[in-house]
């Protein structure tokens, strides 16, 4: 490994804001490397910028051109070429905060000295409402000891709506690709994959109380707009079906019982907004799907199917008949609105 921390930045189509994501992770300086996957952009010049920055900053920045493969494809490129201790992925539409980067880059180089290196750092992330020009800080004081190393058994319980995300966690590479992640190509909502699989893996964790990444949200053309979430329902319930499977949560929750808490929440949480997006698509394939996807979680783990079909949270998704489907939804867009996170 030559640098402390990778970045890997796909990139598809995103000649309008590329420029200034890269801008803020420069500010690293020599410590950082920055891997620009361009996932077959045709549209703009997103190759030819890629290039520009490769060749401007030739010992940071490396720009690597793959068919279009999806963000997830980007993902595993750079996970696969990554030559930092540490690993975080930033959309190119999303920009770090410079100077919250410079104490977790002074951190990170002090966890590189360890006799046994850090696993996952976790700091706050921000999101940044283009809509009415709001932020709101998505922060985890109530769920993590700070500025110390600890485990998963000191931790406390997330709130409704907080999660660990792509945006606030850094993995150490290698524990990555010890996990054995990969993502699936051509499939949006992989992030959620990415955070969830590998953290059975982690046996350490440090977590600073700064908003390092900036989430830009509100566009109409984003994975998250209701709209955009609908026609692409089918690769949610695959990212879904794919966290089911691995990994296997009665062993988590018999090895580490505050993690399998969380993970199961995080798998509730998953459950429930697939069944609320094949409620709003509203079609005998999307309601067929929606049964399929109950089932195949029932034969991986009968016990997790019970309390999740009768939970709070994933019971919203599944409140039989016509009025039941249509009172989720009406809870999904309350619960959108008091948290802004799409």
């Amino acid at each position: 490994m030559e640098k402390i921390l990778t970045f890997a930045v796909p990139c598809y189509n995103s000649a309008a804001y590329m420029d200034h994501c890269i801008e803020t992770l420069l500010t690293g300086g020599e410590d950082i490397e920055i891997i620009l996957v361009d996932d077959g952009s045709t549209k703009d010049d997103t190759p030819a910028i890629c290039d520009r920055w490769a060749e401007k900053y030739p010992d940071i920045i490396r720009a690597i051109h793959q068919e279009n493969g999806g963000h997830g494809e980007g993902v595993n490129q750079g996970l696969r070429n990554a030559r930092g201790m540490y690993y975080k992925v930033v959309d190119s539409d999303d920009w770090l905060d410079t100077e919250a980067l410079q104490k977790v880059l002074a951190k990170l180089r002090e966890c590189a000295r360890w006799p046994k290196p850090l696993d996952l750092m976790i700091a706050n992330y921000v999101y940044e409402h283009v809509e009415d020009n709001t932020r709101k800080v998505m922060g985890y004081r109530n769920v993590f000891p700070q500025d110390r190393v600890f485990t998963w058994e000191e931790m406390g319980r997330f709130r409704p709506s907080q999660y660990l995300l792509m945006h606030s966690v850094i993995y150490r590479t290698q524990l990555l690709r010890d996990s054995g992640l990969v993502l699936p190509k051509h499939t949006f909502y992989v992030d959620n994959i990415f955070v969830y699989q590998p953290l059975p893996w982690v046996e350490s964790i440090y977590y600073m109380d700064l908003d390092l990444y900036r989430y830009f949200i509100g566009r109409a053309d984003q994975s998250v707009n209701e709209k955009v979430m609908v026609g692409r329902v089918d690769q949610q319930v695959r990212v879904t079906r794919q966290m089911i499977s691995s990994p296997d949560l009665r062993e988590v929750r018999a090895k580490h019982p505050k993690l399998g808490r969380y993970m199961t929440s995080y798998l509730s949480m998953m459950m429930t907004i697939s069944s609320i997006f094949l409620n709003i698509a509203n079609t005998p394939e999307a309601l067929g799907m929606k049964t399929e996807l109950w089932e195949y979680l029932r034969t991986v783990d009968p016990a997790l199917h019970h309390k999740l079909k009768y939970r709070a949270l994933s019971a919203v998704g599944t409140i039989p008949g016509y009025q039941g489907r249509k009172l989720s939804v009406k809870l999904y867009r309350l619960a959108r609105r008091i948290y802004k996170f799409n």
